[in-house]
């Protein structure tokens, strides 16, 4: 893929873990039902390792028949907590407004469930920043699919047509991340601090890594 040599028209975000921090929330929810179902809890470093699906997609590989009720599990737990527990990455309300400044729509693709998603948003005062805010459940598929993709696109700036894909960045911190952006053929951008390990990337390798979103808006700035 080309390497970007102008702004964006649009940037989607991932949420968790790119412009928030909620592992400590995921983890919990995520070793309450565990627990519950008769399984070992995971260790952070695996928590973090291993959770990239939606719950949809992962939760009948690990509870089979009894996915459903562990998904309930889940939320209730979840539903409790992340409120009060999700913190922003340091840097990214300033990142987000100076985005804005430079006129470039934004728009949220998650994994996590649109309810609890959009709930996030609105305690942090972010809501109003973002076009479209879409998660696990809103479209018919969820990430990578390209679905809630082209929902987050749909109410974009003057629209008139079809966006130019190459144009809109994908910016995420995970593997999941960058597929979705290959198969909606958008711009793929990695947001995290630590570096990718061997062979993370090696389908889908980001354009360009960003440790911080002072970073991002630099290179933005330079274009």
């Amino acid at each position: 893929m080309t390497v970007p040599d102008r702004r964006p028209q649009a940037i989607i975000f991932d949420w968790d873990n790119t412009l928030v921090d909620s592992w400590p929330v995921i983890g919990d929810a995520l070793n309450t039902t565990l627990t519950t179902f008769g399984h070992e809890p995971w260790s952070p470093v695996e928590v973090r390792t291993r959770v990239r699906k939606s719950l949809r997609e992962s939760f009948p590989v690990l509870f089979g028949d009894k996915w459903q009720e562990a998904a309930e599990v889940f939320y209730a737990r979840y539903g409790a907590i992340h409120t009060e527990l999700v913190q922003p990455i340091a840097g990214i309300g300033e990142m987000l407004s100076e985005l804005i400044d430079m006129g470039i729509y934004l728009s949220v693709v998650s994994n996590k469930t649109g309810a609890y998603l959009r709930s996030e948003a609105d305690h942090l005062g972010w809501s109003s920043c973002f076009g479209q805010i879409v998660g696990a459940y809103d479209a018919e598929r969820d990430k990578p699919a390209t679905d809630p993709v082209h929902m987050a696109l749909v109410d974009g700036p003057d629209f008139k047509g079809p966006w130019n894909m190459s144009d809109v960045w994908f910016v995420g911190d995970t593997d999941i991340d960058m597929e979705c952006a290959a198969n909606a053929n958008c711009t793929p951008i990695l947001l995290r601090q630590h570096a990718p390990e061997e062979g993370e990337f090696e389908k889908f390798p980001p354009i360009w890594q960003f440790q911080s979103g002072q970073a991002l808006c630099k290179r933005l700035r330079s274009l």
